[in-house]
């Protein structure tokens, strides 16, 4: 541990020597802080996980080698719920999104016909579905358009379309875990009153054992304790994982995040982790240790591609909440456990949802470039007094008219692409002894995993497992040396199961005894070449505001200006802020955020002119299958 001295001495280092009277005043505060930095720093890439998401986020491919019927159609009887964590409803972050959903309902009670407006929006992902929802709360009449069957975009799931009889096991788009630390997930769930769907595991933290195969050690956070002494306990009762030293080694570099809040956490955004790391001389083997897994987690990349500010977010978010790394999995498939219950309330509230119609054209006036209709595949023309666009950006950039392909604020989406991931799901004829909740695998190739026949009831099984995996990153572009996007599903299977032999060498691989050995039944690949976007450095930048320059259109979508980065809280308060923007403007309001600048770069050259943007015609929608429109693609079938 380092004295206040220490601290002080760091600290004045850092800014080149010049006296603080306000750390002479707080030295001793300041030490303290300083001493929990460091275990606070270990659980980095724990608490990162949040925003991937949405993800954390993600989807992957199929490769079905067993009976086309549910397996896990069990009768194992349900288990006991644990009660949801007594704290993440009092957090700042939690009543801030409380209040913002109030404000809709006051919206409610002022709004009359002469205020109350049709919204068209397109993308039937989280985003758009809490656009429509906060829409109809306050009075409006939001009519959403989704491309697929199906609801729920990186969230999505299809039933198994090798299934004879139509009762097949739900295929995913990803891995998805809802994070303690979700305001405004939390305060939709308690809205549409299905907090109850969510099964929280305990809350502790569990990864692999890189040099010992097969085992595992855990950050065990105990009940009851305050933010930030319960993490520091979780890691003091840790010993197996960074030295003493190297703990030492990371305060320099992360102090100033808990001294100087968000400035310093926003500059961060131009290094990558690794330089971050290398800046701030934090030793290699923390690399290995920690801020791979974090960066695989986080955005499915590696630290030399990932943005810092990205880290530094997710810890600012979780570190002065007692409840927030704690996780929870939905109790079953999203379309149905999520998704029908909010299409259900704004179709209650007079809005509409409807599915298998995606837009194809935003087609403007000439005199102003206000949007003037949207065109569906079928040639009908919606007309609304506002249009919103949900989708994910690769999919808006090929729809972006060419009236507005000229507009700094439209042309900066040339800087932002999504990044591709996969997911997999594992089903076995024997129980593993797997945990309850989630695992960083801390390998090459694999990201997070979880035993879902534990962790959810509509999987649950006490006989075999079914395991879901993040496969990531599975392209040059986010670090990976092979291109494994572009494999084979048998290809990508096998080389999962000889990470998970590591995992589990005594009941998976030739090792295993045989009355142990788990075999596995069927296996599933979904590849998401585009999920949320790639969090790199310099991106922040050029994340557009919700409000756009285009007086009827504005923007939602998980890589829209928002603080939860690409993640399902990311997307839903995306979604929330894109019907605050409608809202405002129906009351004649000025919107609290208003349109953000565009980044001078973009605006000017480097001889200092403003640049001219040659008009760009859309590309258009190219493909009618479920990667089109941002979606995953589960392998060698026809699905949603």
């Amino acid at each position: 541990f380092l004295s206040k001295e220490s601290v002080i001495i760091i600290y004045h280092h850092r800014h080149g020597g010049k006296s603080n009277i306000m750390m002479k005043q707080h030295s001793i505060a300041l030490y303290l802080l300083g001493n929990l930095f460091l275990v606070l720093s270990t659980t980095i890439s724990s608490l990162a996980f949040s925003l991937t998401s949405p993800t954390l986020l993600h989807g992957f491919h199929l490769s079905s080698t067993a009976a086309s019927t549910a397996l896990f159609s069990s009768t194992t009887p349900k288990r006991p719920r644990r009660p949801t964590p007594s704290r993440i409803r009092d957090t700042q972050n939690f009543q801030e999104a409380y209040s913002l959903s109030q404000k809709f309902l006051v919206d409610f009670e002022s709004n009359g016909d002469a205020t109350r407006k049709r919204v068209a929006i397109f993308g039937g992902g989280l985003s758009g579905l809490a656009c429509a929802k906060y829409l109809s709360d306050a009075g409006h009449i939001p009519i959403l358009f989704e491309a697929r069957p199906i609801l729920g975009g990186k969230v999505s799931a299809w039933k198994d379309p090798s299934s004879s009889d139509g009762d097949g096991d739900y295929i995913e788009t990803g891995l998805h875990i809802f994070f303690g630390a979700y305001p405004n997930l939390h305060n939709l769930f308690d809205e549409l009153q299905i907090s109850d769907r969510l099964q929280w595991a305990p809350h502790k933290m569990t990864f692999a054992m890189q040099e010992l195969p097969g085992k595992f050690t855990e950050f065990n956070f105990p009940e009851g304790v305050p933010a930030p002494l319960n993490m520091a306990a979780a890691i003091l009762g840790n010993t197996e994982m960074l030295t003493w030293g190297e703990k030492i080694s990371m305060v320099p570099g992360l102090l100033p995040m808990l001294l100087e809040g968000q400035s310093f956490i926003d500059a961060q955004d131009e290094l990558s982790v690794l330089q971050f790391m290398r800046k701030y001389g934090m030793p290699e083997r923390i690399n290995e240790e920690i801020f791979i897994a974090m960066g695989k987690a986080l955005d499915f990349i590696d630290p030399d591609k990932l943005s810092m500010t990205v880290v530094l977010t997710a810890m600012n978010r979780f570190i002065n909440e007692a409840d927030g790394s704690q996780t929870a999995f939905l109790d079953g498939n999203p379309p149905e456990r999520l998704c029908k219950p909010i299409k259900e309330r704004v179709e209650h509230n007079g809005g509409q949802v409807i599915c298998s119609c995606p837009v194809v054209e935003i087609k403007v006036n000439d005199e102003d470039d206000s949007v003037q209709y949207l065109k569906l595949a079928n040639g009908t023309q919606v007309t609304a007094d506002y249009y919103v666009s949900a989708v994910p950006v690769d999919v808006f950039k090929r729809l972006i008219p060419a009236q507005w392909s000229t507009k700094p604020y439209f042309r900066q989406l040339d800087e932002l692409e999504g990044i591709p991931v996969i997911n997999i799901q594992l089903w076995f004829d024997k129980k593993l002894n797997s945990v309850d909740g989630l695992c960083f695998s801390r390998s090459a190739l694999l990201s997070v995993y979880a035993d879902m026949s534990t962790c959810c009831e509509e999987y649950a099984n006490d006989d075999r497992s079914m395991l879901e995996l993040v496969f990531a990153p599975c392209s040059p572009d986010a670090g990976s040396p092979v291109n494994w996007i572009a494999k084979s599903d048998d290809e990508i299977v096998e080389a999962t199961m000889l990470e998970l032999e590591r995992l589990f060498p005594l009941e998976i691989g030739p090792k295993a005894e045989e009355g142990r050995r788990a075999s596995l039944v069927k296996s599933t690949v979904v590849r998401v070449p585009r999920s949320v976007y790639a969090a790199t450095p310099g991106r922040n930048k050029y994340r557009p505001s919700q409000e756009s320059p285009i007086e009827n259109f504005v923007m939602a979508g998980d890589y829209v200006s928002q603080k939860y980065l690409g993640s399902m809280e990311g997307a839903t308060l995306s979604g929330k802020l894109a019907a605050e923007v409608i809202c405002d403007k129906a009351m004649g309001r000025k919107n609290r955020n208003g349109i953000k600048n565009v980044f001078s770069s973009v605006i000017y050259g480097l001889d200092g002119e403003e640049n001219t943007f040659e008009e760009r015609d859309p590309i258009g929608i190219v493909g009618k299958g479920p990667v089109a429109y941002g979606g995953g693609q589960q392998g060698g079938v026809e699905h949603p």
